[in-house]
């Protein structure tokens, strides 16, 4: 059996699975949707060798999701605004098979944003509980090539991260967000997080992108 497959079987500490979103009671019912007010640098869109010095941030429909386990389709809805597609997040939670226990895995996020945009996506494990350097340059390789070509990245993560400007985003239980810019080469991503809207994009180094998704996966 295909081991990506197999082990999107297992239990929530299983590779790739989420079981569930982040958000407690509370904080999802701050977490209204948020449509049609993505941040300014959102609808940039420069930079378009990929070289150490380029920067590419993709015009999104930045929405927040309205309660604890809707963050797979929130993440997935925001990587389709990018490509032209306007679905509800209740329609890509159908498609995604995301119940109160979640989104399974990186794998469904995959199928469905393949179903939707014409096939180019394809899942990539970090197997390992810390990212490898070649895990982390390999990462840098697939969100260049996927923004480059207008693809939004969702990404499967758990754990706690600092962003640039020194906040941390906290999701032990497991959260999905969108990749949707780089700069500097991809040294640093551009994250769109359906979990706070009031804090609804930022910036993350590449390592600690990587290091967030270990022992799951992305869609790219």
């Amino acid at each position: 059996m295909n081991p990506i497959i197999q082990k999107s079987t297992l239990s929530v500490a299983g590779l790739l699975v989420a079981g569930g979103c982040a958000l407690g009671p509370a904080l999802a019912a701050q977490a209204a949707p948020v449509q049609g007010t993505p941040t300014p640098s959102s609808h940039t869109d420069r930079g378009s060798q990929p070289g150490r010095s380029a920067e590419r941030i993709l015009g999104i429909d930045y929405q927040a999701q309205p309660n604890f386990y809707y963050c797979g389709p929130a993440a997935t809805r925001i990587a389709l605004s990018a490509q032209g597609k306007a679905l509800s997040q209740d329609e890509v939670a159908t498609l995604l098979g995301t119940t109160e226990a979640g989104t399974p895995s990186a794998l469904d996020t995959t199928r469905v944003l393949n179903e939707l945009t014409g096939g180019k996506y394809r899942t990539t494990e970090i197997r390992d509980s810390v990212a490898r350097p070649e895990q982390v340059e390999q990462l840098r390789r697939d969100v260049l090539a996927a923004l480059d070509a207008g693809r939004p990245v969702v990404a499967n993560i758990k754990g706690t991260a600092v962003d640039t400007d020194g906040n941390p985003h906290s999701y032990e239980g497991g959260h999905y967000l969108t990749l949707v810019g780089y700069r500097d080469g991809g040294d640093t991503i551009r994250i769109a997080d359906p979990a706070n809207p009031a804090l609804g994009e930022y910036w993350m180094s590449l390592p600690k992108v990587a290091n967030w998704i270990a022992e799951r996966g992305y869609s790219s």
